[in-house]
């Protein structure tokens, strides 16, 4: 469940917004904030995964009040004023829909939102399939059952991943982080930073290249030293 708020000093957009969002079952709303002081209140006492952000608000702009979070949630803007779309991107919201926006394009925006701030699988502590060496995967708009033991690698794939498997590829909204954290220390090395690799699975090392079937991944420059202990410090 992805929880929301909407801050926006027009109500009319308060209602848009949420009719929008009860079509999506993932989405729950934890508040309303009609300027960013009420805002404020919201992010400090509640765990926020979401915002809805206007931009033109009493007291301060959405993204002045955005850059006084320390650590902002993901933020999708919702503007009638579209000059302010590059300042937007490089305080790295997630979408930025100009208004009036169809329930296509916002659909668009919110599946951007990273499937990790869900409750999933994948976060799930104690989840007795990890324990079992297998876990749910979300792709396709399915779940996959994922044995550990049938990963090749995992690649970075903008705000996506790529697991490979010996017979299928997953394209998964799990950060691969997230995929690195939950995979066995033992069995999985990070070698790059867009890059995990099952260790068992490497057939050969050279230069800066590992090899696995029919695929070479790049070491990355920060890694090496790991390369270095794997080969038993030789």
């Amino acid at each position: 469940m992805i929880t929301y708020c909407i801050i926006d000093d027009e109500p009319i957009a308060h209602r848009i917004i949420e009719g929008y969002c009860k079509e999506l079952l993932h989405l729950q709303k934890i508040g309303n904030a009609y300027n960013p002081i009420e805002a404020s209140v919201i992010v400090t006492r509640q765990k926020v995964d979401l915002i809805f952000l206007d931009l033109n608000m009493p007291k301060m702009t959405g993204f002045e009040w955005l850059k006084t979070l320390p650590k902002p949630p993901q933020i999708i803007v919702t503007t009638a004023h579209k000059e302010y779309a590059l300042e937007g991107y490089e305080l790295d919201v997630l979408d930025y829909l100009l208004k009036p926006f169809s329930f296509p394009r916002f659909l668009k925006a919110v599946n951007k939102v990273n499937a990790s701030e869900q409750v999933s699988p994948a976060k799930s502590p104690g989840n007795p399939n990890l324990e079992n060496g297998r876990f749910f995967l979300k792709g396709d708009k399915k779940y996959h059952q994922i044995h550990t033991d049938d990963i090749l690698f995992i690649e970075a794939y903008g705000n996506y991943t790529k697991v490979f498997l010996t017979e299928e590829m997953i394209v998964s909204h799990e950060k691969i982080s997230t995929l690195e954290n939950l995979l066995p220390k033992e069995s999985f090395l990070r070698i790059h930073k867009s890059f995990v690799v099952a260790t068992d699975k490497i057939k050969r090392i050279q230069g800066n290249l590992i090899y696995l079937q029919d695929y070479k991944i790049p070491i990355g420059q920060t890694y090496k030293s790991k390369i270095h202990h794997l080969l038993g410090g030789k």
